[in-house]
């Protein structure tokens, strides 16, 4: 079994110790569960997961190659002995030990491990709560397993073992376990090392072993109420902002130094060590305990049964792509990671409040109709396609009603109609023409309350890349029934963008400059499927054209719709 086929296996486990845990604490009336936390701390173990079938490819194969090449000691009979393989787990513990403590002591591998204490609540649901790009560096602390002459896949079981092991310590329900606790991680031990309190901070890291601890300098004993999360909280649930914001602050941090030196020292210095010129320019408060609100924003109950609802359902995907994904062809790994990723971050932004339900299916909708062209699976891709631009119209209609939004429903119906010509083989013509009513109407909806392209900039790029791309077309065999109708096309989407654009320059706000940078994602969009059909074949052509396509369409309603509500 692969390691994500034995991930797949435990999650139910994992599950049903989540609820015996939630059911204990509400019992005893100390329940240490919310769900929008315990979603986004899952959610966050799913997208580790899912892009652990990319980077396991890193770590595991830098360590066979060491393994293979300068291991200095080969003898799988001892190693797969009962005391070879004790041994290895000893021998991982000890280096998990200082990848730990490094996690905490140098900052660019604080901004992988980040993710693990971003959670002010500390249940089992936190144990899952991992970080997705903790393996681009970690590899390195295990190289010495590898030149030790450790089996791959000793390494690879004891490795499971130990991050298994670690999964019952993250609860307030078990307290001191007595001689338990001098020897081992243990639940009273770990919540130590989750706490923000000052007594508390930068202890305890052994995985198994809290001898670890005790030999290096680095234990404390729980003596006071713990207070959980970091001491810049990310408050939010965005999965994906949630593995980028520590990376994100060191590289402003990094760009800001005025010093070579301190732009360099930033990634290894301890975290939050900042250059004396970036920390007077830009001054951060201190941190103080008494000050931590816990991040909780408000969600009505029927968008907190739609984010537990859609949660299930993404679990349910992201098990079928784990169980597969070991057979899958990388660029199909890739498409599902995206689309995965894709409905992880919605899952996060509707209980936050950024997107509305049926923003969330529409985006959604768009990405499993991406993915599954992309992959082949095109039955299921005509039922996406189609129900996306169907999604687009019900939402319009719901938020801004039929007269008030009648052109923007006018160009979502072209679109739709356009998407499902395209589908039919000998339909390309009415596709066009489809599309084209779409781009008119677009037009007619940006022009609302403007001048007609009120920048002449903003006139003369579009249509200079629609000359430029048309020329391509023509040298490239464009038929000669299709130049005319080509032609039609390509300048009316030009004066689409420039109308946009233009729209953008004058109004200046961020609705309006979305719908800009989607009606350009549109010119690209349609510039790739024009290269694809009548110039030479893109690899994973529909990967690169739908995906833009998608990102167009929610960008300008997104945009409108932000726009037109207010009025």
């Amino acid at each position: 079994m692969s390691p994500s086929q034995i991930i797949v296996l435990a999650t139910p486990v994992f599950l049903l110790l989540i609820a015996i845990e939630y059911a204990w604490g509400v019992a005893k009336g100390r329940n240490t569960y919310r769900l929008n936390d315990a979603v986004n701390s899952i959610s966050l173990g799913m997208l580790s997961q899912i892009s652990a079938v990319l980077t396991r490819l890193l770590r595991v194969g830098i360590y066979t190659a060491v393994y293979g090449w300068v291991a200095l000691w080969h003898n799988d009979a001892f190693w797969m002995s009962w005391y070879g393989w004790l041994l290895a787990l000893v021998f991982y513990d000890f280096c998990y030990y200082w990848l730990h403590r490094a996690g905490h002591e140098v900052a660019v591998f604080w901004a992988a491990h980040v993710v693990h204490h971003q959670s002010q609540d500390y249940n089992l649901s936190t144990a899952l709560r991992q970080t997705s790009s903790g393996a681009l560096l970690g590899w390195v602390f295990y190289l010495p397993m590898a030149l030790a002459g450790v089996p791959p896949l000793v390494f690879g079981v004891v490795a499971l073992i130990d991050l298994l092991y670690q999964f019952w310590v993250h609860t307030e329900h078990v307290g001191k376990l007595g001689w338990f606790d001098r020897w081992f991680c243990s639940p009273s031990n770990h919540r130590v090392h989750h706490a923000v309190n000052d007594r508390y901070v930068d202890r305890n890291y052994g995985g198994i072993l809290i001898v670890w601890d005790r030999l290096f300098g680095s234990f404390k004993e729980e003596d006071e109420r713990c207070v959980y999360g970091t001491r810049s909280p990310l408050n939010s649930w965005d999965p994906l902002w949630a593995n980028a914001e520590v990376y994100w602050a060191l590289l402003k941090d990094s760009w800001h130094a005025r010093r070579w030196s301190d732009k360099l020292r930033v990634w290894f210095k301890p975290p939050g060590w900042r250059p004396a010129d970036v920390a007077e320019r830009f001054p951060k408060p201190a941190f103080q305990i008494e000050r931590l609100q816990r991040y909780d924003p408000p969600a009505s109950r029927a968008v907190q049964w739609f984010g537990g609802l859609h949660f299930l359902a993404l679990l349910g995907g992201v098990v079928l792509f784990l169980w597969h994904a070991d057979r899958l062809p990388l660029a199909e790994s890739v498409v599902w990671l995206a689309a995965l990723s894709t409905v992880l971050w919605c899952t996060g932004a509707v209980l936050q409040g950024r997107l509305s339900m049926g923003e969330v299916l529409f985006i959604e909708a768009a990405a499993l109709s991406t993915a599954c062209a992309a992959t082949g699976l095109l039955e299921l891709h005509r039922v996406f396609k189609p129900l996306t631009m169907l999604i687009a119209i019900i939402l319009v209609a719901h938020i801004i009603g039929l007269r008030s939004g009648v052109l923007l429903l006018l160009a979502l119906a072209g679109s739709l109609a356009g998407d499902v010509f395209l589908m039919v083989p000998g339909y390309f013509i009415p596709g066009l023409v489809s599309f084209l009513c779409a781009h008119l109407a677009y037009i007619s909806v940006f022009k609302r309350g403007q001048s007609w392209f009120p920048s002449r900039r903003a006139l003369f790029l579009p249509l200079g890349f629609g000359a430029a791309m048309y020329a391509v077309l023509w040298t490239g065999g464009l038929p000669v029934g299709l130049r005319g109708p080509v032609a039609a096309y390509v300048g009316v989407i030009a004066l689409m963008a420039a109308q946009a654009i233009g729209r953008a320059t004058v109004l200046g706000d961020k609705p309006a400059i979305w719908v800009a940078v989607g009606a350009g994602f549109f010119m690209l969009s349609d510039t790739l499927l024009a290269l694809n059909k009548f110039v030479s074949p893109l690899p994973l052509s529909q990967l690169w054209v739908l995906s833009t396509y998608y990102i167009a369409q929610v960008l300008i309603v997104r945009g409108l719709l932000t726009t037109l509500s207010r009025r």
